[in-house]
């Protein structure tokens, strides 16, 4: 396949109405100490791996929850295994088999993708190895300019214990955030993964154009895809994305604090405001090779939309 080899930034908004999108331990939408709704980077991952786990069933996935035959999560030795058994009894010693293992998780398209710590028992030691990943992606902040949450209880038709003469069943509470707009920016460095791969065994797979386009779907696609209870009302709302000329050093700020927007009118739609992104395009048009930006125009409406960005359907 094609290396990517350009340098990329961009953003892409998750929208949740009536829904959780990023819960924390106890089950509530993440807030920061001044009371705004955000997402971890972890959580826009997770879409983008479930995405590609099911959409494209031949790309490899390896951070991902197997379960074994007690219906138990894997070990990473063990998911290791079950993803390359051929490599089950690697020797920690043996000159070549950094090489083996660097070629094995660089077939895995999250690893090419977003990078790995990645740490594993052997014969004769621990295999170690850290591949920083060209894909960055920040936390989503959400630019809504409310963030009310709101909790409901909720029961279960099962006794709440074990004696068979209570009469109450169980009892919980669901908490959701009454509408979202989280801004994720990401930056995609393909450089940061080249000196490693060229460590591994021939044939060690690198970026890919096919890669990017592969990621460009799962971030228009993978969260609006991924439906549960909590997540019913969570879907993609935009991927902007702005592809730099081979060879540029062009470092872009973070897109988070560019994007407005709001309710203009009682039409239904949100109104996105682009002109802080444009501005800072407009400094460096002639390092950009690209500029697309995605959005179903039947919900949304995008304004001072950076100059010849290629406009598409989510």
């Amino acid at each position: 396949m094609t290396q990517f080899k350009n340098r990329a930034y961009g953003f892409a908004v998750i929208k949740a109405i009536n829904s959780n999108y990023n819960a924390d331990f106890s089950g509530q939408p993440r807030t920061l100490p001044n009371g705004q709704v955000y997402a971890t980077d972890k959580a826009l991952k997770y879409t983008v791996r479930n995405y590609l786990k099911d959409a494209y069933p031949k790309e490899k996935v390896f951070y991902f929850k197997r379960l074994n035959s007690e219906l138990n999560p894997l070990s990473l030795d063990h998911a290791y295994t079950a993803v390359f058994p051929e490599h089950k009894d690697l020797d920690a010693k043996a000159k070549d088999t950094k090489s083996i293992v660097i070629k094995d998780i660089l077939s895995c398209i999250d690893i090419r993708l977003f990078g790995s710590t990645f740490a594993k028992k052997a014969k004769g030691g621990n295999i170690a190895l850290s591949l920083h990943g060209p894909v960055q992606i920040n936390h989503g902040v959400n630019v809504w300019g409310e963030g009310n949450i709101f909790s409901e209880q909720i029961t279960s038709p099962f006794n709440s214990k074990e004696d068979s003469s209570n009469e109450q069943t169980t009892i919980g509470r669901q908490s959701k955030l009454e509408e979202g707009h989280y801004v994720h920016h990401f930056s995609i460095n393909p450089k940061n993964i080249e000196e490693i791969a060229s460590h591994g065994q021939e044939g060690t797979q690198t970026l890919s154009e096919n890669d990017i386009e592969l990621l460009k779907e799962s971030l228009r696609k993978g969260a609006t895809y991924y439906d549960s209870a909590a997540k019913a009302g969570t879907e993609n709302e935009m991927l902007f994305y702005v592809e730099l000329k081979e060879g540029s050093k062009l470092v872009l700020p973070n897109f988070t604090e560019m994007v407005k927007i709001e309710d203009k009118k009682d039409d239904g739609k949100r109104y996105f405001d682009l002109k802080a992104v444009k501005t800072e395009l407009e400094k460096y048009k002639e390092e950009i090779a690209k500029c697309e930006i995605y959005f179903n125009s039947n919900n949304v409406v995008v304004e001072n939309m950076p100059d010849n960005c290629i406009k598409s359907e989510l």
